[in-house]
Formats: structure tokens, sequence, C-alpha cells
């Protein structure tokens, strides 16, 4: 319940009010400080010592333990098939219950408000093109690559080398350059006009690159170059010898930008054509990590949608519409059971109650109102935390998902009877150190 309070004033579009964010600090080295308002930041965050509230992560983690004990147990035989079969079971259920958000990439760049993100089509790499790189490549061929470029170079201070003249040393240089100089010359052989590196170019290469016309960009951090790969088209290659084995990612531009006071490399015309960027603005660090955790549950949940395209009016409708079918048939019902739908029905009223208290409203008069408003047939009233109003839904656009408001009844009230079954908790006194002399 405590928990449940804790994260309750971060439901609600206005729940994003400053008054109601967390300053979550860990308790491990750094004691780093994360500001936000996501109820499931807050609850990933949380240092648990309660039973009850434990025993909604414990019983998940035991099952599989659980379930192949029992069937040795029972059966005898089958104790890994059983695990392996669950196993796939959960893989494949989540492939079920998850759309893929790779090919969303989010840039966070401090400076400007909030109103100055926005969306590109296409992918932006936060990358700098190097000195005397071309600043623009048409009808990209991309080779995205992790290799090392300075392999077959001796390292000065992990190396020792005897010479006996400095004409040996120039020799070695030669040496190393020659077998760059091929290495590069394989890449290049792949007929490509772009390569992005994982690991560092470093200046000899780079020039060779330039010189071939090719644009060459190091150091693209991992997530960047996957997500590059995936939205080109092409993989990572990590060998050059088959250059017929390696698959070319395209584009149709690459260019230069500026956001801000930085420049980044853009990717238009990318293979896969609903790749898209999302470059988010804001005052401060933790104003854009904030953001893109809003971004993430909204995108999350338009991924759920485009699966299950049920939706429902929002703020509050649906709890009212139910909240009412409930009294209907706590009314039909006779002896004490008809308590308990009751509160049932209660407690979904809470849900429009807390929209209306975090957005600063009198919570009360409006939920009087909406009971008021959905007492008549076919009523589309809800919250309206813009005028601090009751308001038809339909008319105002505000809507939310089926599947993520059916989820939500289940998992709460699923989550309610496992821990009131629970009579007792027993904590175990911790074991008494023995004095020794």
């Amino acid at each position: 319940m405590a928990i449940a309070d804790l994260v309750k004033t971060t439901l609600g579009p206005k729940g994003m009010v400053r008054e109601h964010d967390k300053i979550l600090q860990s308790t491990g080295r750094g004691h780093s400080v994360t500001v936000t308002n996501d109820g499931a930041t807050i609850l990933k965050s949380l240092h648990i010592d309660n039973a009850a509230a434990k025993v909604l992560l414990w019983q998940a983690l035991s099952s599989f333990s659980d379930i192949s004990k029992v069937q040795d147990d029972e059966v005898g035989d089958g104790t890994t098939s059983v695990v392996v079969l669950a196993g796939e079971l959960l893989r494949e259920a989540e492939k079920l219950g998850s759309t893929n958000l790779e090919s969303i990439q989010i840039i966070k760049k401090p400076g400007g408000s909030l109103k100055d993100s926005f969306l590109d089509e296409g992918f932006i790499l936060d990358k700098k093109i190097g000195v005397g790189q071309p600043k623009r490549i048409e009808n990209a061929k991309i080779l995205v690559a992790n290799t090392a470029m300075d392999t077959d170079k001796v390292k000065i201070y992990g190396a020792r080398v005897r010479v006996d003249s400095m004409a040996k040393v120039a020799e070695i240089e030669v040496a190393e350059k020659e077998k760059m100089r091929e290495k590069v010359q394989k890449i290049i052989n792949h007929g490509i006009n772009c390569f992005v590196n994982r690991q560092l170019i470093y200046n000899f290469p780079e020039e060779l690159f330039a010189d071939a016309g090719v644009l060459a960009i190091e150091h693209a951090d991992f997530d960047g170059i996957e997500r590059l790969a995936l939205v080109t088209g092409g993989e990572i290659a990590s060998t050059f010898d088959n250059p017929e084995s390696v698959k070319l990612g395209h584009c149709k531009l690459i260019e230069e930008i500026m956001i801000g006071e930085d420049k980044l490399i853009h990717f238009s015309g990318v293979e896969m054509g609903q790749a898209c960027t999302i470059v988010l603005r804001g005052a401060s660090p933790h104003m854009l990590d904030e953001a893109e955790r809003s971004l993430h549950d909204a995108l999350c949940v338009l991924s759920q949608t485009v699966n299950d395209s049920r939706v429902l009016h929002g703020g509050g409708w649906p709890e009212m519409v139910m909240a009412k079918a409930v009294d209907e048939l706590a009314r039909k019902t006779p002896g004490k059971r008809s308590h308990a739908i009751e509160a049932f029905s209660r407690a979904l009223v809470a849900i429009p109650t807390t929209i209306a208290d975090n957005a600063g409203l009198d919570s009360a008069e409006l939920v009087a109102q909406l009971r008021a408003e959905h007492h008549k047939e076919g009523s589309n009233a809800g919250i309206d935390v813009i005028t601090g109003s009751v308001g038809d839904m339909a008319e105002l656009g505000i809507s939310e998902a089926f599947k993520v408001k059916n989820a939500v009844l289940l998992s709460a009230t699923e989550a309610a009877e496992m821990i009131l079954r629970v009579d007792e908790i027993i904590t175990c006194a911790p074991r008494r150190r023995e004095d020794r002399m």
C-alpha cells in the first residue's frame, strides 16, 4: 500500500508537474541521483524489505525451479524438457506482447526547451565528419564495421624492438603503413563511399579514405552502430577478404547537420522506410532524461495499439463505466458479498479521483459531476485536466489503449488477491553472533 501511495502521484497527464517528481538516490558507490516522475523507474529503484510486496517478484523467479522439482517428484523424468518448454513459451509470448522500437533513435541535446524537440524522418548519428572528409554523399553504399585499425602497428610501450640503425626504424614504419594501406584498400574494394567503424580509424587510414572519396566515420557508439546497420539494411562486418559475403547498407543521402551548437551526421532515405529519429531538447540533463522516459512509455503504448487497435476513452471514463456496472451488480447481490462488490467500485473511482488531485483540481466535486453524467445513457464524460472540468472525451480526442487498461485491471486485482491471502508474515530473526575470545 505504501508503494502504491508513492507512485500514485505520477498518474495522469498532470502528474508531471514538478511538485510530483521524485528524487532517487542510489545506495551504491557514487550515490548517483535520478529525478523522475516515471512510475516504472521508481518501482525498479525501490529497495523492498516487505515480504508481501516481494511475493510478486519471488513468485515469478521461483517458477522455473518449482516446475522442474514437481516434474521430477511426480514423473521422475523430463525436468529439463519442462523448463526448456516453459522458457520457449515465455519467449514466444514476449514476441506476441512486444514490437520492435529499435528503428526509432532518440537523441538528447541539452539547450533550448522541450518545445524545440522534433521528429526527423531518417537516422541521425551523434558523430562529426572528420577533417578533409566529404561532407555530403548521395546514393550512399555503407560498410558498417567493428574492426581495429591499428592491429598492424607496433605498440611502442608494449614491445621491445632492437635495431642497429635508425634506417631500420624507418623500415618498420613503412611496413606498418603498407599493411594499413592494404587493409584500407580491402575495405575500399567493397565498392563503398561510406565507412562507419565502431572503433577508432586514426589519421593515416582517414587520409587514405578521404583520397578515395570515401566518408569515414570513426568511434560510432555500439548502440548507434547496431541501429545504423538495422535501418540501412546492412550487417556489421569485421573481416574484409570476401566482399561478396558482406551485406552493405544503403541510403539516399548522408550530410552534416547542426542541432544547437553540435554537428551530427544525417542519413536520409534509409532502407528501412519507417526508421526515424526523435531529437529531444531541454534545459537540463534531468529534464531530458525524464522526457525520454515519458516518450518511451508513449511509444510502447502506441506499439501495443498497433497489435490490438481497440481504444477506450480516457480521463477516468473507463473506471466510471466499470464502477457503475459494479454498483448495479452489488444492488442485485444478496448478503454480505454486496459490501465487497461496492468496495471494488469505490476502488475503481480512485483512478479519476487521483487524476483530478494530481492536476490540482477539486476531485470530490469533479467525481460527483462525473457520477451524475454517467447516469445518462452512453455518456462520454471524463476529466479534462486542461480546463479543470468534466468534458466529452470523444470530442477532445482523449483515449487510451484497451490492452493497457485490461492489463492494469487484471494485474492489480490479482496482486491484491495474492497479498490478501497471506494471513500472516513471519520474519526470521537474524542469527546472533557468538562472542569469541
